[in-house]
């Protein structure tokens, strides 16, 4: 009885898998027929019981296995585009110094190195050149503040810097204030960038900026998305 409330569940379940197309037990294009399990079904009923049971059961094995193995290979793909995405990370955030510090006016310009790091996710940016270099081609969110208290009342006042891709100037935060000790700007910007551009920030003839420990002046920069 046993034997046969198994048979059949197996011969539902064969059904189904036909009706939907996604699997038959009983039935696959590379099944054949075997000549002498007729003729076993009509001298011995209970041999042919059995040797149905195992084809069902190796049936099954084979289809579990064939699910274990799509899973196996969702599961794979997954695993790399979440580890392509932690490589593609990139962010950095930085200010000018952690002591009172004021530079300029010159009268060339000169690189403005940030040395106090917020985050550098990814090593972009090197505090000994003040460099970022763009790790992998995609947009990313740029921007730039600069402040200034070094004017004296009555005197004129250039709060500016410039930032720089490759050497050629993108834009500049300026602010000229003839009226007060203190002036600042910023400029936020999405640009599309290439692997291995050079981003960087100067300080152009006649600005100057003065910063300390609360962080007026920074940097920042971080990927948007990659196009790569």
């Amino acid at each position: 009885m046993t034997a046969f409330l198994i048979l059949c569940l197996l011969a539902a379940a064969s059904v189904h898998g036909d009706v939907t197309g996604r699997f038959s037990w009983f039935s696959s294009p590379d099944d054949t027929e075997d000549p002498q399990m007729e003729h076993v079904c009509l001298t011995d009923q209970a041999s042919c019981g059995c040797c149905l049971m195992q084809q069902q059961m190796k049936r099954m094995e084979e289809f579990f296995n064939m699910s274990l193995n799509e899973l196996q290979s969702s599961l794979q793909m997954t695993t790399n585009i979440i580890n392509s995405v932690r490589a593609s990370r990139s962010a950095f955030s930085v200010a000018l110094t952690d002591v009172r510090v004021c530079l300029g006016p010159y009268r060339d310009i000169r690189p403005v190195i940030y040395k106090h790091v917020f985050i550098n996710l990814g090593d972009g940016y090197n505090t000994t050149t003040g460099i970022f270099t763009v790790p992998r081609s995609g947009v990313y969110s740029l921007s730039l503040t600069v402040y200034s208290d070094s004017g004296s009342p009555g005197a004129s006042l250039d709060a500016c810097a410039t930032l720089i891709v490759n050497g050629a100037t993108m834009f500049g935060p300026h602010d000229r204030n003839d009226q007060d000790q203190e002036d600042s700007s910023t400029n936020v910007v999405a640009m599309q960038l290439q692997a291995g551009d050079q981003v960087a920030v100067n300080l152009p003839i006649g600005c100057f900026l003065c910063d300390n420990n609360s962080h007026f002046n920074t940097f920042s920069g971080f990927l948007l998305y990659a196009t790569d």
